[in-house]
């Protein structure tokens, strides 16, 4: 049976998260639902990454195996237009090795989480962003968010419930971007690593307000970490500013689409 890459951008609102659920809304059952107009029988998609409720995604990717063998081009454009009026888009496909797998096969995934200051409530960001009514020192979250980078035992920043065999991760890259926007200020959290642990970023980025906030000392952070205790970790941010950007593969199933 062929396979195919699918890249996907989503619109978490709407959604008990990416894993399809028995009752509540899922993207994954939404394509799954979509799959199944273009083809009948019962489809199943592995994805890179199981989004939680309310995350969004403007790079997520999935794979899947079809009887017909389609133009990537043309089952991108079905896929759309059943999926239709969902928040969900398949924005490129692509034919790829049976031996590829949207999970086990990538070497990196990359998140962005928006964090606006700013007194007044949100309007046109309603939902795709954390709102905090307070100034925060981006200076001080760059000098805290030092302490994370590299290879750590990241058991502060796990959720209890997380299923990961081991909490040491590598995070590779956190780097935050100032944007000033009408009114107020967004703070624009990246991160990249092979893998995450559940609600990691989502904590590391909770932490970080609250050094931002000058509830904590940039230091306090290291000491977090080197607690490996999830007593020890600042609160969790919600999910509406976090968003799946990417998925990095050793060759890009993407790139002569």
């Amino acid at each position: 049976m062929p396979r195919y890459a699918l890249k996907i951008e989503y619109d978490g609102a709407p959604f008990a998260g990416w894993q399809r659920q028995a009752v509540l809304p899922s993207v994954q059952g939404a394509i799954e639902a979509a799959l199944g107009r273009l083809e009948p029988g019962p489809h199943t998609i592995a994805a890179a990454g199981r989004t939680d409720t309310g995350v969004h995604a403007t790079g997520q990717v999935a794979h899947c195996d079809l009887g017909k063998d389609w133009d990537p081009f043309r089952l991108a454009g079905a896929l759309n237009a059943h999926l239709k009026p969902l928040p969900v888009a398949v924005v490129a496909a692509a034919r790829v090795g049976e031996d590829f797998h949207a999970r086990f096969s990538a070497i990196e995934r990359r998140y962005l989480f928006r964090l606006l200051a700013r007194r007044a409530p949100e309007v046109h960001d309603r939902g795709r962003v954390w709102r905090v009514p307070h100034p925060l020192d981006g200076a001080a979250m760059r000098e805290a968010a030092i302490h994370l980078v590299g290879r750590h035992d990241f058991t502060t920043f796990r959720a209890i419930g997380c299923q990961a065999a081991s909490p040491i991760k590598t995070l590779d890259e956190l780097t935050l971007e100032t944007v000033e926007v009408p009114n107020g200020v967004e703070y624009r959290f990246r991160l990249r690593a092979r893998s995450f642990l559940h609600n990691q970023v989502r904590s590391i980025v909770g932490t970080l307000e609250r050094v931002g906030a000058g509830a904590w000392a940039p230091d306090r952070v290291k000491e977090a970490l080197e607690a490996r205790d999830r007593a020890a970790c600042g609160p969790v941010c919600p999910p509406q500013g976090l968003y799946l950007t990417g998925v990095g593969y050793p060759e890009d199933p993407f790139a002569a689409t």
